[in-house]
């Protein structure tokens, strides 16, 4: 079959690789319909996840339809339309019967290899390093699903692809990122980063009964998406964040600000910005995290500040005087999908929102290469690719 494959920093590739097959009685085999290049995956393109092997195939953004079903497996058959969650969860352990399903604890094969950068091991992922279980991704015309009697979600009819797809990932994470910010009903959220995931969480605190969302970005096109959505933007390279912050909420400080851009924000947004740079550069640090530096300052004593970008070691200079002295609650995850996924198809039913909005190009899985390019150039209006492997 063909798919997208991992072969170093900026080396993509559409290549064949061996078809996959049943492993476990709870599998299931989905042909491909749909599938999504994430903000998240980009940093593998950067070469920045470690555990990464040549060949490895990409892609935690996938839907597709039953081809094969494992012999235990009673929750699915051939035939039938699926969204899959970018978690791998067993459904039994301490975590899944809590509904963590991200901190499954028997997902990922390779769990002692997590534990000695984390402390702990988070559920295996689709696609994304081998300490997350080496799980092959589903940037491809087929993928194996293991748990597939739990994660899977089934399609209801008269929905197409691209209104579901992104319950697989950037919908759910882009809902949590508000759900964390417990609102109430007219606050003012700060959202730094507009792209599929910020989209998500501006239009989600709306839903959820934010009165102003205050989007923070500096691509014209993603600040125009948010200003669609009903959000009041800022442009970081043209102001000071934290002093229009202050302006628009009467200096008291947006009462919950969410970093949904992690680890690698623009390098020239201000000189703590380059150092981070330097640092990544010169092996002295692992991350680069301005955004949630100005995040914590920009909001109000005892506000919330809501983490769903995506950071992957130590953190340095974080201001936590600031925090603890004025009270601030950190909210944090991967998304435990399985979690959001029933409550989220039933508001894409009921046309409260429709996903798609984010989809800026279509191509096919050939294409691939190319539009990782693309999407990391953030070149000719790209903000959310989705692939058909079939057409």
């Amino acid at each position: 079959m063909k798919a997208l494959t991992w072969h170093g920093k900026s080396d993509v590739r559409c290549e064949s690789v061996p078809d996959p097959k049943i492993q476990d009685g709870r599998d299931a085999i989905i042909k491909v319909t749909a599938c999504a290049i994430c903000g998240s995956d980009l940093h593998l393109f950067d070469g920045i996840m470690p555990t990464m092997e040549r060949g490895d195939v990409l892609g935690h953004e996938t839907m597709g339809e039953v081809v094969e079903v494992g012999k235990d497996n009673k929750k699915l058959k051939v035939g039938d339309r699926v969204v899959v969650p970018f978690t791998i969860s067993c459904g039994e352990c301490f975590f899944c019967r809590k509904g963590f399903y991200s901190g499954c604890e028997r997902s990922n094969p390779n769990a002692k290899e997590a534990e000695k950068m984390w402390g702990h091991s988070p559920a295996g992922l689709f696609g994304y390093s081998h300490m997350l279980g080496g799980f092959a991704g589903g940037q491809a015309e087929y993928m194996r699903v293991p748990y597939a009697d739990v994660g899977p979600y089934k399609v209801p009819e008269g929905l197409t692809d691209e209104q579901v797809l992104f319950l697989s990932d950037i919908f759910p994470t882009g809902y949590m990122a508000a759900d964390f910010c417990n609102l109430k009903g007219g606050e003012t959220v700060a959202v730094w980063g507009c792209g599929p995931v910020g989209q998500f969480a501006i239009k989600s605190a709306f839903l959820l009964g934010a009165d102003r969302v205050i989007a923070i970005d500096t691509v014209p096109e993603r600040l125009a998406l948010a200003q669609q959505s009903g959000a009041t933007t800022l442009d970081f390279m043209k102001e000071d964040i934290y002093d229009r912050i202050q302006e628009l909420t009467e200096g008291r400080g947006a009462d919950a600000c969410i970093d949904a851009v992690g680890t690698e924000p623009e390098t020239k947004a201000s000189m703590d910005s380059v150092m981070d740079r330097i640092k990544v550069a010169t092996f002295m640090g692992t991350d680069r995290p301005h955004v949630l530096r100005q995040a914590i300052q920009c909001c109000r004593n005892f506000g919330t500040v809501s983490i769903v970008g995506v950071y992957g070691g130590m953190l340095d200079k974080i201001p936590m005087g600031s925090a603890i002295n004025r009270g601030l609650t950190f909210k944090m995850a991967q998304t435990p999908v399985q979690h959001y996924m029933p409550k989220l198809m039933e508001r894409i039913e009921k046309e409260e929102i429709d996903p798609s909005f984010v989809i800026t190009h279509r191509a096919a899985l050939e294409e691939g290469p190319e539009l990782y390019k693309m999407f990391r150039a953030k070149k000719d209006g790209c903000i959310k690719v989705v692939m058909k492997p079939f057409g």
